[in-house]
C-alpha cells in the first residue's frame, strides 16, 4: 500500500503567465488541485520542497494550504523545462481514498544482464515504462516490478505475464501490450567480404576511369580533324 506525505501549499490567486514566471524565479512552482466535489484551487509551493517530497512519497499526498484541513491528493501531471527538467508547473488531483481511480503506473524490469537472451549477446528492449490500472488511491503502487531473468533471445514479453499486487485491475490489453522483446544480436560484416567489395569497386572505378580517359582522347582526335 502506498504511503501518503505531507505537503504544505500556500494559496494564490490563478493569475497569468507572467505571474507564474515571477513565482518560479522567487524559487516557487504554480500548481492546481481539482477534481471531487470542489472547485479548483490555485496554490504554490516551494520548488526544493516539492522536488524533496516527490522523491520520497508514495503515490498519495496529504496536502494542506495556508495550514487549512489535509486532504489526499493523486499528483496527475508534472510540467518540467524541456532543458533543464526542473518541475514547472504541477496538478493535483483529489481524490476519495474509498472510491477507485484510473492512473498510470511505472514498470520497472529487472534481472535483464542475466537473462540468457541478453548474455548471449542479444538486445533487450522495453517496449512499454507505463501501464494503465485501476485501484483505491492507498493501494497504489509507487511502481510495478517484473523479472525478465528467464528471457531469450527472440522472446517477447506481453502484459500478461506481468503479476501485479492484489487489489490492482490491469486497463491495458493483456495479449497486446508488448512490455519487453530481446532480439537476436546484429552481425558486422566479415573483414574478407569488406576487402573483396572495396577491391571490386576500385576495379569497376579504374575501368570507368580508364574508359573516359579513352572517350575524352577521341573527342579531342575529332575536333582536331574538324579544326
Amino acid at each position: 500500500m502506498a504511503e501518503s506525505t505531507k505537503l504544505s501549499l500556500t494559496a494564490r490567486a490563478p493569475e497569468g503567465s507572467r505571474t507564474a514566471r515571477r513565482l518560479r524565479r522567487s524559487g516557487e512552482v504554480p500548481g492546481v488541485i481539482y477534481g471531487g466535489d470542489g472547485e479548483p484551487s490555485h496554490f504554490s509551493v516551494d520548488a526544493r520542497i516539492l522536488r524533496n517530497t516527490l522523491a520520497h512519497s508514495g503515490a498519495i499526498l496529504d496536502i494542506s494550504i495556508d495550514g487549512g484541513t489535509p486532504s489526499p491528493v493523486l499528483v496527475k501531471d508534472l510540467q518540467r523545462h524541456p532543458v533543464r527538467g526542473e518541475i514547472m508547473h504541477v496538478d493535483l488531483l483529489r481524490v476519495n481514498m474509498n472510491e477507485t481511480i484510473h492512473t498510470t503506473v511505472t514498470l520497472e524490469l529487472t534481472g535483464g544482464d542475466e537473462a540468457p537472451g541478453v548474455v548471449e549477446g542479444g538486445v533487450l528492449s522495453q517496449e512499454t515504462r507505463e501501464i494503465n490500472i485501476e485501484a483505491l488511491p492507498g493501494d497504489i503502487p509507487d511502481s510495478i516490478v517484473h523479472d525478465v531473468s528467464a528471457m531469450q533471445i527472440n522472446d517477447t514479453l506481453t502484459l500478461s505475464a506481468v503479476t501485479v499486487p492484489e487489489g490492482i485491475k490491469l486497463l491495458d490489453d493483456l495479449d497486446e501490450t508488448v512490455i519487453a522483446t530481446i532480439t537476436p544480436p546484429t552481425l558486422e560484416p566479415v573483414e574478407e567480404e569488406i576487402e573483396t567489395e572495396t577491391a571490386l569497386v576500385g576495379e569497376e572505378g579504374e575501368a570507368q576511369a580508364e574508359g573516359d580517359t579513352a572517350e575524352g582522347a577521341a573527342e579531342s582526335a575529332e575536333s582536331s580533324e574538324e579544326s
